[in-house]
């Protein structure tokens, strides 16, 4: 499995875009801002043949502690969520198989 960091996609942008690394680093930080803005106010990010960023809401639930088998209250909680799109999910699956 190939793990591809912040820094690595700054450096791939920047080599393939003839921006600085600097000014590629604000780019990125500046999206990754703006998705999290948009998330935190329950909003919602489209980008088009990529995916979406979304916030779910899990209701709480009552889980069992497989060690023991007692029952353990889950609280409700609300998290990002990104789904693929379509078309992403097809390229993925024609080149990973």
């Amino acid at each position: 499995m190939i793990i591809v960091t912040k820094a690595d996609i700054i450096d791939k942008v920047s080599s393939g875009t003839g921006l600085t690394k600097l000014e590629t680093e604000a780019v990125v930080n500046g999206f990754i801002s703006v998705v999290k803005e948009e998330l935190l106010e329950g909003g919602r990010v489209d980008l088009r043949g990529f995916g979406a960023f979304t916030v779910q809401h899990r209701a709480a639930r009552t889980a069992r502690n497989p060690r023991t088998n007692t029952p353990v209250p889950v609280p409700a909680s609300t998290i990002p969520v990104f789904k693929a799109s379509k078309e992403f999910r097809k390229e993925v699956d024609e080149k990973q198989s």
